[in-house]
């Protein structure tokens, strides 16, 4: 099955961009997944395009218009009706790897990316069927490298795209911790060594270290994610 990715946006140049290269872009040439940006401003109904308007109440900034958004959605559904819509925005909730591998599992995704202010909220009371989702407490300029990060840590998860079926099994956030530290050759640098337990063969004693060291980094790093993982554990 090829994972179907259509995107929504105001600059539909930027995809692929770097998911068109490396790993993502091979993928993408062997059609294990699908790139369909789509131009916002072709739903517009005046002779300028217009996408956006100024905030109700007053304020800075411009608002994406409800009726030119809800059109361009209501295209994607009707092109992909079986893709789960999601809207990129700080006001969404924060994504996790667990969302990431549901949305991997599926035929695709449809992104729609914010610019300016962002959404008027009557899209979302109309079109429940949008997710509203962050990729983090950060602001971008628009919604467009949200939809780039999102779609990369979907594409790694396709069949035969990392190769190896297991090797992002013990990456970060997958079992719920911070991924161990690594290292490789050489032995010493700058007067540092690599730890003595992974130079010693042992098998058993390098996976308790591992765990031991993802364990402390996750609590020290992220005790969001610690309590999270203890909870769980419990």
């Amino acid at each position: 099955m090829t994972f179907q990715a259509q995107i929504l946006t105001l600059y539909p140049e930027m995809f692929p961009g770097p998911l068109g290269v490396s790993l993502a872009g091979r993928a993408l040439a062997e059609e294990k997944w699908t790139c369909s940006p789509i131009q916002l401003r072709d739903f517009a109904t005046d002779k300028h395009r217009t996408v956006d308007d100024t905030p109700a109440g007053g304020g800075a900034g411009m608002v994406l218009k409800v009726d030119v958004m809800a059109a361009a959605v209501d295209h994607a559904i009707e092109k992909e009706p079986d893709l789960p819509i999601v809207a990129m925005t700080p006001r969404g909730k924060p994504v996790t790897q667990d969302r990431i591998r549901e949305l991997a599992n599926g035929p695709g995704v449809t992104i729609l990316c914010g610019r300016f202010e962002g959404f008027d909220e009557r899209l979302f009371d109309a079109r429940p069927q949008i997710e509203q989702i962050s990729m983090g407490d950060i602001i971008l300029s628009g919604g467009e490298m949200g939809a780039l990060m999102l779609l990369d840590a979907c594409i790694r998860l396709l069949p035969g795209v990392m190769g190896a079926p297991d090797s992002g099994v013990e990456e970060s956030f997958e079992q719920g911790l911070l991924e161990y530290p690594h290292y490789t050759r050489p032995a010493e640098w700058e007067g540092r060594t690599i730890p003595e337990v992974l130079r010693s063969g042992d098998h058993a004693k390098i996976k308790a270290w591992r765990k031991q060291q993802a364990e402390t980094d996750t609590r020290l790093r992220r005790p969001d994610l610690w309590e999270r993982y203890k909870n769980a554990r419990d």
